[in-house]
């Protein structure tokens, strides 16, 4: 089931560098929330702390809160391997594991987490492939390698890998960044209708995605070089590139900087 996301706080560090400060915003189930700004703002780093991908990265920490529903993610009880099968995780480039299947590849994170009859894992990498819009497209070969696909039919892959553990979030870190445009079409497709099932949080230089596909867009930005990246407005995504809050975003927006 989709769950809420509640931030409160959150600033996270590299070493002694505080790379984004004092974050603090709602997601809401089964939507889009898109964050957009320049390079460097911190749009990654702030997404990798929603499923603590961050701590994995040398010297990277966090202080604040995420919580996910009434679970504070940071908790001291809490299993860092746990959050990111409830928090699942979409790169910029597609990364299939390249000596395995496209049947092997969506059913990986199932092998780990548990055993499963292969009558159970067929009836669920074929709801994942589905789920990703790729069945039709793989259900005669999935014994062959998942590197062999195309660029989109990758993404759509991991993708499929991903909801494949019935993860109750989704963040896509700029997932159509490599992609070719008909390819961009199909996986903003899929968004639309995986927000149905999860909630999404997406990455995106690029803002007209942002508009065609979020339900809600954050806005970041530094205040300098050097400086950490800020939380600048976050509001309903027509908002966002109609009538903005903040003279920052609109200047963003408009092409003024960035």
């Amino acid at each position: 089931m989709a769950k809420r996301i509640d931030v409160s706080g959150l600033s996270a560090f590299y070493g002694s560098h505080r790379a984004i400060d004092d974050i603090s915003m709602t997601v809401e189930p089964r939507s889009v929330t898109a964050f957009i700004g320049p390079s460097g703002c911190g749009k990654s780093t702030f997404l990798r702390t929603l499923n603590r991908m961050h701590e994995v990265t040398p010297g990277g920490r966090v202080e604040g809160k995420v919580m996910l529903d009434d679970e504070n993610l940071y908790g001291s009880s809490v299993d860092p391997v746990a959050v990111r099968r409830t928090v699942g995780m979409v790169f910029q480039r597609p990364n299939p594991f390249p000596t395995m299947s496209i049947y092997d590849n969506v059913a990986a994170g199932l092998r780990l987490n548990g055993s499963y009859k292969k009558r159970d894992l067929d009836g669920i990498v074929e709801k994942s492939l589905q789920g990703a819009n790729l069945w039709n497209e793989v259900k005669d070969r999935l014994n062959k390698p998942g590197s062999g696909l195309s660029g989109g039919q990758q993404q759509r892959l991991c993708i499929a890998r991903a909801i494949a553990v019935e993860p109750q979030v989704l963040l896509m870190d700029e997932p159509c960044s490599a992609l070719d445009p008909i390819s961009t079409l199909a996986i903003e497709d899929l968004i639309g209708d995986l927000k149905e099932r999860f909630t999404i949080v997406i990455v995106t230089h690029n803002m007209q995605q942002a508009a065609r596909v979020s339900d809600r867009t954050a806005f970041f930005n530094l205040e300098a070089v050097g400086k950490p990246g800020k939380l600048i407005e976050i509001d309903e995504t027509e908002r966002i590139f109609s009538n903005p809050s903040v003279q920052a975003t609109e200047d963003y927006i408009s092409g003024r900087f960035g």
